[in-house]
């Protein structure tokens, strides 16, 4: 029997991937060459970010979204990490706030002026110490203002409270680096994977891990929940070393529903889900190419739509917001994707062709909006609210009115869980450890030296006051 390929009826069976003229791309951008298995690139309506090659610390880009073409080799730099910047992202509440990770195990926060920088930024708007290795990954809470969770190579996620610029929440339940998070819709819970080959799905506040999977057959890399479908998405490879994406029941994870062989290829896979046309992107690190399906609630459950094809390797890819896309063009998706060996940021848009210019209502359903849920010390008290949703027909232009204002810090300590996370940070390096040693030999042989002096001061008052008592005068 000859094999047919099953055809369903669905509004983006025919989504095609449109790439950007050169004149509206960026050109001529350092792109880091670090090899961290991150995008190195965050966008949002009116910025773009993107990591970039730099000597004797980190630093990454920002430039205004209409300021296409080439960028001048001089073009100012936020570069105040020591180290190499590992992570990105765009607060989804305020436009000019982006938060920033680094080698140097610090966290920090920046405002970026109106109409983008004019002069290198060195000075972070709140500096966030608390790790004591190396920090890979930065997420902002999805319904709560100021809310960010950052991991890091202790193996720990920690819970910022910006209002206070202070770790409010310590997760200590991994037994190696954490390769990526996710949260459901309204932020009540984060999936994470593990290079330790565990799927987990953890309650937040409490830390508390609410599902586990051991993915033998399935290594996991990458995992996105799909809305409000209780269902996770992981990409991965399987025992065979071929590329790999499984379905999971949110309440269940003993057994993956579905797993499918993409190729065999060694890239990683991403994972970028839309919750509103329900739309899974799967984009290839290394190649140029992008598949998408469509996700449903029923068997078969993942429903294979189209691919876009690139001769150009993508090291990374930003993903414009709801918001910020053309409706007019019926546009439901937009990448930027990272051309390393052309210093090329390119965007390429997601169109559903349609012929009429109107608004359509059946493909821009309400979405989340720039207007936050929830305030942190909500959050941080157990309420859970959905997103505040808003309508792209009326509002997708309009700009959050909300400023971001840094507390002011004095305290020097950073308690969580009872434990204080700047004392005896331990070394990252040999090179680390031998100037720590050095240092302490150092402090140590002054302060037998002082002790000596002491002793010797002591001495000579005991004398002195020995020599008052058997004084005549006291006769």
């Amino acid at each position: 029997m000859s094999w047919r390929p099953q055809y369903r009826s669905s509004k983006f069976r025919n989504v095609y991937g449109k790439v950007a003229n050169r004149e509206h791309c960026f050109d001529g951008i350092p792109i880091t060459k670090n090899v961290h298995d991150n995008h190195f690139c965050a966008v949002n309506a009116r910025f773009l970010a993107i990591v970039t090659e730099s000597a004797g610390g980190g630093s990454f880009l920002v430039i205004p979204l209409e300021q296409t073409g080439r960028i001048e080799p001089n073009y100012p730099k936020v570069c105040g990490h020591q180290g190499n910047v590992l992570d990105i992202k765009w607060n989804p509440f305020i436009d000019n706030i982006i938060a920033s990770c680094s080698e140097d195990t610090s966290v920090r926060i920046w405002e970026i002026p109106e109409g983008g920088l004019k002069r290198n930024m060195t000075e972070a708007l709140l500096e966030l110490h608390g790790h004591s290795r190396r920090v890979g990954l930065v997420e902002w809470h999805p319904t709560t203002n100021n809310i960010l969770f950052s991991a890091g190579y202790d193996y720990k996620v920690l819970i910022w409270n910006l209002d206070v610029g202070e770790p409010v929440k310590m997760i200590d339940c991994h037994s190696d680096v954490i390769l990526c998070m996710s949260f459901n819709t309204d932020g009540s819970l984060l999936a994470t994977t593990c290079k330790d080959k565990k799927l987990r799905v953890i309650e937040p506040r409490s830390g508390h891990v609410l599902q586990e999977a051991s993915c033998k057959n399935h290594r996991v890399n990458r995992v996105v929940f799909l809305g409000n479908m209780k269902r996770l998405l992981t990409t991965g490879v399987s025992r065979w070393n071929t590329r790999q994406i499984a379905l999971w029941d949110q309440e269940d994870l003993s057994m993956p529903l579905i797993e499918e062989e993409i190729d065999g290829l060694s890239g990683l896979l991403f994972p970028f889900y839309d919750a509103d046309t329900h739309m899974l992107y799967l984009a290839g690190k290394g190649d140029g190419n992008i598949r998408y399906y469509e996700i449903s609630t029923e068997k078969p459950y993942l429903s294979y739509l189209m691919e876009f094809r690139s001769p150009a390797p993508q090291k990374g890819l930003g993903v414009m917001p709801k918001h910020g896309l053309d409706v007019s063009a019926c546009e439901v998706f937009r990448f930027y994707k990272l051309v390393t060996l052309k210093g090329l940021i390119e965007p390429i848009s997601m169109i559903v062709p349609r012929r009429s210019d109107s608004y359509q209502e059946d493909i821009y359903p309400m979405t989340p909006g720039t207007e936050p849920a929830l305030t942190p010390d909500e959050w941080l008290g157990g309420i859970n609210r959905d997103p505040v949703l808003m309508s792209l027909k009326e509002g997708y232009k309009k700009s959050s009115k909300m400023v971001f204002k840094a507390p002011i810090k004095e305290k020097k300590s950073v308690v969580v869980n009872g434990i204080d996370l700047l004392e005896n940070v331990p070394p990252r390096t040999e090179n680390e450890l031998l100037r720590m040693f050095f240092r302490q030999q150092d402090e140590i042989r002054r302060l037998k030296e002082e002790l000596a002096q002491k002793d010797i001061r002591i001495r000579q008052l005991q004398l002195e006051l020995k020599n008052l008592r058997n004084s005549p005068k006291n006769c």
